[in-house]
């Protein structure tokens, strides 16, 4: 039996905005992130990161896509746990071989509040700082478009607040596209958007969203999901608000 993963998807982001990608488990959403940022290949259809198709790209080219115009921010943090702060967050560039804008590195770090921590390793730093040295990673190098999945899935509210006003502060601030996959209502509060994915489709969207209004469209769609009738009745996007 075939399984699509993804199915039929189209879906724009805009530049300098934040999109949440929200759907239950096995709905898409990382298949859906993996896809936009070059780690998968679709089977079918395509991905633009701008005006450059992605999907014909080579392995090589690949690579050099996600090292110059893709950042990453992933639940689990990532860190090279023998290196310190700063090196971690110049890693990539690093390994690029990528000249190191100074002025704007030092933005990113007095941006993410860890200038009196960069000597530390990610041993002596708790969970919240830990993930601004890997959002402040991902920044770093200018990249063209973010992706976050579940960045704050293994932090207190607390510690999740801070990265995820940092995130936004991106946007606003700096002009950053990010694309972040999320489960919980009140990370997705945070962008301009939510985009809800069921059985590998996009079937509603949510502008302006609030703590509120995305639990409601979320149990919503669990009620349509559960539905006897669900077999039955096409998938038809809501109209956004």
């Amino acid at each position: 039996m075939q399984v699509r993963a993804l199915d039929g998807v189209d879906l724009s982001i805009d530049a300098g905005s934040f999109t949440a990608v929200m759907g239950p488990s096995g709905s898409g959403k990382s298949t859906l992130m993996h896809c936009l940022a070059g780690l998968d290949t679709p089977t079918s259809g395509q991905v633009w990161l701008g005006d450059r198709e992605i999907t014909e790209l080579s392995d090589r080219a690949l690579t050099q896509l996600r090292r110059t115009e893709v950042g990453f921010v992933f639940q689990s943090f990532n860190l090279v746990p023998t290196l310190d702060a700063l090196e971690n967050i110049r890693l990539p560039m690093d390994i690029a071989r990528r000249k190191i804008d100074e002025a704007w590195l030092d933005t990113v770090i007095d941006t993410v509040g860890l200038r009196d921590r960069l000597t530390h390793r990610p041993s002596e730093l708790s969970g919240g700082q830990q993930q601004r040295v890997a959002a402040a990673r991902a920044l770093a190098s200018k990249p063209t478009i973010i992706f976050a999945d579940e960045p704050t899935g293994n932090l207190d509210s607390k510690s999740g607040a801070e990265v995820l006003g940092f995130l936004r502060r991106c946007v606003d601030e700096f002009g950053q596209t990010i694309v972040m996959v999320t489960h919980e209502p009140t990370a997705a509060a945070y962008a301009d958007r939510v985009v809800f994915l069921m059985d590998g489709r996009v079937v509603d969207e949510l502008t302006g969203p609030t703590p509120d209004s995305v639990l409601d469209r979320m149990k919503s769609l669990d009620a349509r999901r559960n539905s006897p009738l669900q077999d039955s009745t096409p998938d038809t996007p809501a109209v956004p608000d």
